[in-house]
């Protein structure tokens, strides 16, 4: 079986090519430099690294002593030291807590992957003996309920549903309460996806919180927020919104695959350090994994 670090690098590939080449090009024409410094901060801005992150770069770089010929191999060495402590502290782990069921609110914008990513997680849960539900929250998009379903048979989850267009707080209350009935160990919320600037929409979210806590006063556990990485320097916007909106316990980044803008994890850690629970590089459900920096910031630079 391919480990996931090789899915990563490999899924990072068009951002960690982006990186290599336009450090190979300011390398072929300058020594180490002030020159050199504004023009390798510009190519780590360029792969969505943001100003901020790709600052704290440059300047752990002026720290070091390095000769004035610098190497490619060297350049990378550094970067990739560096890197990894700006995203070391966004590392976190999924615990279970001691009462069950333990509540997941999946949120994010419409196509991040939320549901999908409900679906893997549950796989992973039910080969771990781990009894896990879902409740189809978004009852708006047709095909939401039915995306789920298949998701449900495949990981032996059950599904609790309601017709479309209901009341999705109500619908909520009522799986919830099913879940402690039935003793599930992990209940995720799929909830619909969030346009940031729909007000009406972000109100319905926050009711959700409210209804759910009237069974569980302490659910729920954790607030995942999915962001699609191809979306670049919007996700970081994104954080923001929702955590102005809702208590955001964590992330989950997907499409990673899709990206030449891998660097965004590092404009998250430095413009607004949320912890990254799990990341995303296909549609398999091996294709999801938990979040080391070390490995993501080798995957990145290459």
């Amino acid at each position: 079986m391919v480990h996931f670090f090789q899915k990563l690098s490999q899924g990072l590939k068009k951002s960690s090519s982006k990186i290599g080449q336009n450090v190979a090009d300011v390398l072929m024409r300058k020594k180490l430099d002030t020159n050199m410094l504004e023009e390798l901060e510009e190519a780590l801005i360029s792969a969505d690294m943001g100003v901020k992150a790709s600052a704290r770069l440059i300047d752990s770089f002026k720290n070091r002593r390095f000769d004035k010929e610098v190497t490619m191999p060297e350049v990378k060495k550094a970067l990739c030291e560096d890197l990894t402590n700006i995203l070391k502290p966004l590392e976190a782990t999924f615990h279970l807590p001691a009462q069950k069921p333990c509540v997941v609110l999946m949120v994010g914008v419409n196509g991040a992957g939320k549901t999908t990513t409900i679906g893997k997680l549950s796989a992973k849960l039910s080969a771990q003996g781990k009894q896990v539900s879902f409740i189809a929250a978004d009852t708006f998009r047709a095909a939401a309920k039915e995306q789920l379903e298949i998701w449900a048979a495949k990981s032996g989850a059950r599904i609790f549903t309601g017709a479309m267009a209901c009341d999705s707080a109500g619908l909520c209350f009522d799986g919830l309460k099913l879940a402690l009935e039935k003793k599930d160990d992990v209940v995720f919320i799929d909830t619909a996806g969030r346009l940031q600037n729909k007000s009406n929409l972000m109100d319905e979210l926050q009711k959700i919180v409210r209804v759910i806590q009237k069974v569980l006063p302490d659910a729920p556990h954790y607030t995942w927020l999915t962001l699609d990485a191809t979306t670049g320097q919007n996700a970081v916007s994104q954080v923001e919104v929702f955590k102005k909106i809702i208590s955001v316990d964590g992330l989950i980044v997907t499409k990673l695959d899709g990206s030449a803008k891998g660097g965004i994890l590092a404009a998250l850690a430095a413009e607004c350090p949320t912890p990254v629970y799990y990341v995303g590089v296909g549609e398999q459900t091996e294709d999801l994994d938990t979040f080391k920096a070390s490995e993501y910031a080798q995957g990145l630079i290459g």
